[in-house]
């Protein structure tokens, strides 16, 4: 049985296809990590109930998450750059899957946020590697088509978790939500064993830059902690102000270690490479843009129009269902003509949907609103694509997995900034539309809604828009891919 299994093992990686079998392997990774992210948000009211939790204390559940993810990305991409991309993608499964099962069998919010932390690890080994995995096993005349499709995934991970969390929360229980990630995770783990190849760790005696990873890590659970929580505490709050000033220090410590060690976490020369730099810069913008709408549209249509959370749920899917048809065939097309058409339309296809929303009215109807969420996902899945092949093809092959763990993070730290961003600048706006007014009226206080998320709109297509100027300056694309 042992022969036989070697023998199909053998004649799978000899298929000329073989690569293909590497993205399917690559991208069960990334569903169940974008899965998990999404089906924990529906589950929240729930676990606050059954374990007791306040508000305050439940919200780091996401955020621990988010947090550790944003701090460990470059760190665990230079890790496989050392150790192997296979042996750290393989951990980051049996991390991921351990986690789930420990959030599973919670019986205090504070193990659960425990848990999450270990979860969160995990991913960020996944998160770190998948792009580099893929750009490594993939010939640059298809690497677009590759990093479409893993979007498509990422969309359908989208997709899927609102509406799985939902039934296994109805039908099961909270546990339940864990639980699935168990299967999966043994799944992505034997497949990661069986077909990803058997890449060799780097042979030049090179050393990981242990305190750079420590000033780093700091410095971003610093800044984003600051971030998440300012709108809560108060911009001018200690903790806030702390935050920011231990978080700029430490990143400042960290940018003078990385210029001076020799074998450096982040090789800050990479920003000098003009398709990588501009590349995460649109990035950047293009998620703070897009998150300012994620966080607001169900506000919107809870509060405003009254929507039940099945209805919010039907409408949210049009954006991740444009996105999943448009990034694969994006994906392909740049892999013809380049990213610098595709990324710059998408960008103003962006911008477009932003002023488009920015018309909504207190009496919107439901068909009224999807063409909005319709442009952005087409915009989204315009840009995405060869904007990550650009970013990834750009650098040399041993500098791809902290490439892609820079990569991940940007995409992390453009979605807390988002929706920082947002709600402070929304919340001033009402407060400013509701000065004078005692006792607002119902209809007043939609009208205050309505006039301020305008005015996020509108900033988030300003934002759009400088992302598209940005990467019209895209050079050297086809000189790095050659």
């Amino acid at each position: 049985m042992n022969q036989v299994g070697n023998n199909i093992i053998t004649r799978l990686k000899r298929s000329p296809r073989y690569r293909w079998f590497i993205l399917a392997t690559v991208s069960v990774g990334t569903f169940m990590s974008t899965l998990d992210s999404s089906i924990v948000n529906v589950a929240l009211p729930t676990i606050s109930g059954k374990l007791q939790a306040d508000l305050s204390t439940l919200q780091w559940v996401v955020t621990a998450y988010l947090l550790t993810i944003s701090s460990l990305l470059p760190v665990f991409g230079r890790l496989a750059d050392l150790l192997g991309r296979k042996r750290v993608f393989s951990l980051g499964f049996l991390v991921f899957t351990l986690g789930s099962v420990l959030c599973g069998l919670a019986g205090d919010i504070w193990f659960l946020i425990g848990m999450r932390i270990l979860q969160a690890i995990g991913a960020s080994m996944l998160m770190a590697n998948s792009a580099a995995l893929i750009i490594a096993n993939f010939p640059p005349k298809e690497r677009g088509r590759a990093l479409g499709f893993t979007g498509t995934v990422v969309a359908l991970g989208s997709l899927t978790g609102p509406a799985l969390g939902g039934i296994l929360v109805g039908f099961l229980n909270w546990r339940s939500i864990f639980y699935i990630n168990l299967p999966i995770g043994i799944l992505g783990y034997l497949a990661v064993r069986i077909i990803l190849p058997q890449d060799k760790p780097q042979q030049d005696q090179e050393t990981f830059d242990f305190v750079g990873a420590l000033f780093f890590t700091l410095g971003i659970i610093s800044l984003m902690f600051a971030i998440s929580n300012g709108q809560i505490w108060g911009w001018g709050s200690y903790q806030i102000l702390g935050g920011v000033f231990l978080g700029t220090l430490s990143l400042a410590f960290f940018f003078h270690t990385e210029l001076r060690v020799p074998n450096p976490m982040i090789d800050l020369s990479l920003f000098r490479i003009r398709p990588f730099f501009i590349g995460n810069i649109t990035g950047l913008l293009s998620f703070v843009a897009m998150f300012a709408n994620v966080m607001l549209m169900p506000f919107y249509l809870q509060h405003v129009l009254y929507y039940s959370p099945a209805q919010v749920g039907l409408l949210m899917t049009a954006f991740p269902l444009a996105m999943a048809i448009a990034a694969p065939i994006s994906g392909y097309a740049s892999d013809r003509i380049g990213p610098i058409a595709l990324t710059t339309s998408g960008l103003f296809v962006t911008a477009i949907a932003f002023f488009y929303l920015s018309a909504l009215t207190i009496t919107s109807s439901f068909w009224e609103i999807v063409p909005g969420l319709l442009l952005m996902g087409l915009g989204a899945g315009l840009f995405q694509s060869p904007n990550n092949s650009s970013v990834m093809s750009s650098v040399p092959p041993k500098k791809l997995g902290v490439a892609g763990g820079i990569n991940a993070l940007v995409r992390n730290v453009g979605m807390v900034i988002g929706i920082a961003f947002s709600v402070s600048l929304f919340e001033n706006r009402e407060a400013v539309l509701l000065s004078g007014i005692n006792t607002p009226t119902v209809v007043q206080q939609a009208n205050a809604f309505v006039g301020a998320y305008h005015i996020v709109m509108l900033a988030s297509m300003s934002i759009a828009i400088l992302a598209a100027l940005i990467s019209l300056n895209r050079k050297g694309y086809t000189r790095a891919e050659t």
